[in-house]
């Protein structure tokens, strides 16, 4: 079965192919019925029968449990009493409510009860037409006797009237003949107790449900009778042409075992419309390629049935052209031609291929509506100045997670709208023809000769809806949401989550296409015990290496790599090699125009408020990109880079201000005088000994605080340099650490190990190395000071660690001590193998952060190392944090996999979206 099945009851409208070509299941079958009972695997299967002839037994023996709703079921839920028919009414409405969400969600469905009124089966077909499903009647037709007999062994039935049972084989028989006329497109009837026993149903998958062919394919545009760019197309494509005794091309065959995909409108104002209709025929009938119907074949299906049809658009020199051939290409023309269906699903669901566009709702399913959309597509209603419908904008509210590629709308050239794609570019006006490559998402295309047909109104300059469509619709995330990933499975987004990222999205974001990705946040080691080693003081630590080796060793990590973490604040850069890549593949438009890139901190804001500023530090990274020649090595126009922007006073000047100055300068202002008064009484003879001893202390801790913090800010720009103020649009005193290349064109690179992430990261420093000796003491570039010479990329020392050797433990503890005991931040402990998972096949936390003890005084206040704190501190719950740097980890991965996938932006920014969302779950900020 495929678009339709075949029957003298379809409804009026509704696709009817040849016999033979889609009908899934036979039509009404006089005397015996065959053994096995054809039933669409989508469609609505209504059991039609007399109390007690067996419909609940036939339902059970044949369908699953959750597939058959039975309105005895429908009227106890709603009375407690399967058989209280004073509760007919309100059980009919569940089973009704139950059928249509079923039926939406592309479930078959078994509708159990007598059904033998016409009023009662006409609501359930509408649903099936509601539905784009086809509706199924199966009757079992058992004599009386037979029916009264099961009632009177039911004890819930004993004491049914017979007359009831007389009443409804009177309906049922008188339904028999008008079920087709009704809207059943199959009907099943069954004579006798045995025929019913002796059945098989068996389920038949559509025809337009080819999810088990995996391709690969190359999808072609509209050929429209251009025989030639079609065979230069194939040719291209790799397909070898087989032809016949006089010359003709015939068949393609493509060595790799390729399928091609026509999308319709083979014919009509070409030169050689039989030429691609033999050439397109032959390779359907070797099994070389599919082909879906264009509404130019379907206007000239109907010319060759002797319909009377206009002949215009081209199907005049169609004709024309098929006067020339033998009768029997024309039959053979006519069979092809009423075989086609209306899509095809393929490749698991994931491809979609239609004439004139498909929404989400009607893929797979079958009705007249769902034809006439593929074919024709959906119009407003208007027409334009050349008398032409305007076409209805579906693409742009396209959400579905199906590429759906089509034709019809001839457009300059083929471009992705939400997953979807247009790949009429006009051929036969002079265009190109155009064919994708799937899976890799690759055009190719030929020009067209020369322009067969000159074209009502110019070429639209994109295909419906507009190149860049909408990025991102409230729909997509208000509310709780529940995210599909690759690497965790369905991931949940709480309402109130979505509402705060909504408000920091909307209000403080940078531009959204420029978004395409948010870092995790970092699960801390765990928490050390006292038996650690101490530090000099013996006063212990709150985290320590040992902690992250051995967390990774128990998850089956052998190797890790220890990272310095920067002082400084998160940074995510996307740089392209120019504002017109920005522009064509993020769509960067309007108020956006020249960014060649963003540099945007972990919550997706802007990391400068000043655009030169940012545009000067894409420039410094874009020329180090080139002269490591990774542009061309990897093959792509675009990276997205993870990294650590510094100072950290860059982008926290304000929290500095209010919280970390404060508490320095009451210390400040406190302590001297305190430790004074203390240290006169004690010279009087006043014993305040453990007194001052405690005060001391806590005036260290303090200054020791102060110089914790300020160990992360510095001036910046011309500031730097003595030749302005701070904040000035300069490089000077700004570093870029960048650690993790994150993404190039068509490639998520999250999973390459991180020696090798680093080996390309030290090309970005030797390349800025090497620009700066060339440079010397040039002129300064243009626009910037002369201190922005200076590098701008920062390396990111790292140890390799064996986690089951116990000496390469002690080096990286050690390492850690030396890297730490100046006050650095710590390090970043992460296994080798980027995307890792335990045998139990659960993610492995990507990095775990080990802060130094002298940074942590700035997280957990100066006098956090005092052992009574600590002891409190060794408390802290970090289950929900771990929890939460996996979810958003494995989101960042889903992100990077659609955008690699060339995914619409929406679906990006679903996973993005998701990642912000989490940052307001609550926790404790200092983890």
């Amino acid at each position: 079965m495929t678009d339709g099945n075949r029957t003298s009851g379809s409804q009026p409208g509704a696709e009817v192919p040849a016999a033979g070509a889609e009908s899934g299941a036979p039509g009404p079958v006089p005397g015996p019925a065959p053994r096995a009972l054809g039933v669409p695997d989508l469609s609505l299967v209504v059991l039609i029968g007399a109390t007690g002839s067996g419909k609940s037994t036939f339902a059970a023996r044949h369908f699953k449990p959750t597939e058959v709703i039975s309105s005895d079921f429908c009227r106890g839920l709603v009375s407690d009493d399967d058989n209280d028919q004073s509760a007919s009414g309100d059980a009919f409405e569940v089973l009704h409510f139950i059928v249509g969400k079923r039926l939406a969600a592309g479930r078959l469905t078994v509708v159990d009860a007598t059904n033998v009124q016409a009023e009662s089966r006409a609501q359930l077909v509408r649903l099936a037409r509601e539905h784009d499903v086809l509706p199924v009647a199966i009757v079992l037709d058992v004599p009386e006797h037979v029916c009264a007999e099961r009632n009177a062994a039911r004890a819930d039935r004993a004491g049914l009237p017979r007359r009831v049972i007389q009443r409804h084989q009177r309906e049922l028989r008188r339904s028999v003949g008008t079920l087709e006329r009704e809207g059943f497109r199959t009907v099943h009837v069954l004579r006798g107790a045995r025929e019913v026993e002796d059945v098989e149903v068996v389920r038949e998958r559509r025809f337009n449900d080819l999810r088990h062919l995996t391709g690969p394919f190359d999808v072609v545009g509209d050929v429209h009778g251009c025989r030639a760019e079609l065979e230069t197309l194939l040719d291209r494509l790799g397909y070898a042409l087989a032809r016949d005794a006089e010359g003709r091309a015939v068949d393609a065959v493509h060595p790799e075992g390729r399928s091609a995909v026509f999308v319709g409108d083979l014919v009509d104002r070409g030169p050689d419309s039989p030429g691609v209709l033999r050439l397109v025929m032959g390779m359907v009938a070797s099994g070389h390629a599919l082909c879906v119907s264009g509404n130019h074949e379907n206007k000239l299906g109907r010319h060759l049935d002797g319909r009377t049809v206009q002949h215009t658009h081209g199907l005049a020199e169609t004709v024309g052209q098929l006067a020339m051939e033998d009768e029997a290409f024309r039959a053979g023309v006519a069979t092809f031609i009423k075989g086609l269906v209306s899509h095809y699903v393929l490749d698991g669901g994931a491809l979609v291929v239609c004439h004139a566009g498909l929404p989400e709702k009607y893929h797979g399913r079958t009705s007249g509506r769902v034809r006439s959309f593929a074919l024709y597509g959906d119009t407003t209603g208007e027409t334009d100045e050349f008398g032409l419908p305007v076409r209805y904008p579906w693409a742009e509210e396209y959400r579905g997670r199906a590429a759906v590629v089509y034709g019809h709308t001839p457009t300059p050239r083929a471009g992705w709208l939400n997953n979807t794609l247009c790949l009429d570019t006009g051929c036969t006006f002079g265009g190109k023809l155009t064919a994708l490559r799937w899976p890799e998402r690759e055009l190719v295309d030929v020009p067209a000769e020369r322009v067969w047909y000159e074209p009502t109104k110019p070429l639209a300059a994109e295909a419906p809806g507009g190149a860049d469509g909408r990025p991102l619709d409230l729909g997509d995330v208000a509310g709780r949401r529940t995210v599909e990933t690759r690497h965790m499975g369905r991931l949940a987004v709480r309402e109130e989550n979505a509402a705060a990222a909504l408000e920091v999205m909307s209000r403080f974001a940078l531009d959204p296409r420029l978004l395409p990705y948010l870092p995790p946040t970092m699960a801390p080691c765990a928490t050390a015990e006292p038996s650690d080693e101490a530090d000099a003081g013996g006063e212990g630590f709150l985290e320590h290496p040992r902690e992250a080796f051995a967390e990774y060793r128990a998850a089956g990590v052998r190797e890790v790599v220890c990272e310095e973490k920067h002082m400084g604040s998160r940074a995510v850069v996307l740089v392209c090699r120019s504002a017109a890549v920005a522009r064509g593949r993020f769509g960067v438009s309007g108020a956006s125009e020249g960014v060649s890139g963003a540099v945007y901190t972990r919550t997706g804001r802007p990391f400068f408020d000043d655009r030169a500023r940012t545009e000067r530090l894409l420039g410094r990274v874009r020329d180090c990109v080139e002269r490591a020649g990774l542009w061309a090595e990897l093959d792509t126009s675009w990276l997205l880079l993870d990294a650590e922007l510094m100072p950290w006073s860059l982008k926290a000047t304000g929290l500095l201000r209010t919280q970390y100055a404060a508490v320095g300068a009451a210390a400040g202002a406190v302590f001297p005088e305190a430790l004074g008064a203390l240290e006169a009484a004690a010279a009087r003879g006043v014993d305040v000994a453990s007194l001052l001893d405690r005060q001391r202390g806590r005036a260290a801790d303090a200054a020791a605080f102060t110089d914790a913090y300020r160990q992360y800010c510095w001036r910046v720009g011309e500031a730097a340099s003595g030749t302005g103020t701070a904040g000035s649009g300069g490089l000077a005193g700004i570093r870029l650490a960048p650690f993790h290349l994150l993404a190039v064109e068509g490639r998520s690179l999250a999973a390459v190990p991180h020696t090798e992430q680093l080996a390309l990261i030290d090309r970005l420093m030797a390349a800025e190395r090497a620009l700066l000796e060339e440079a010397g003491d040039a002129a300064p570039e243009a626009g910037g000071p002369a201190a922005d010479r200076t590098g701008l990329l920062a390396p990111t020392r790292r140890l390799v660690v064996d986690t089951e050797d116990e000496e390469s433990v002690a080096a990286g503890v050690a390492w850690w001590l030396d890297l730490t005991a100046g006050g650095g931040e710590g390090m970043v402990v992460k296994p080798v193998g980027a995307l890792v998972r335990q045998p139990d096949g659960r993610l492995v936390q990507p990095g775990v952060k080990c802060r130094g003890r002298e940074y942590l005084r700035i997280v957990y206040g100066p006098e956090y190392t005092r052992p009574e704190n600590l002891r409190r501190l060794r408390a802290r719950h970090l289950g929900h944090k771990r929890s939460l740097a996996l979810r958003e980890y494995a989101l960042g991965l889903e992100a990077l996999d659609r955008l690699a996938d060339g995914e619409p932006l929406w679906r990006v920014h679903e996973a993005v979206f998701a990642v912000l969302a989490l940052e307001s779950e609550p926790v404790d900020p200092r983890l």
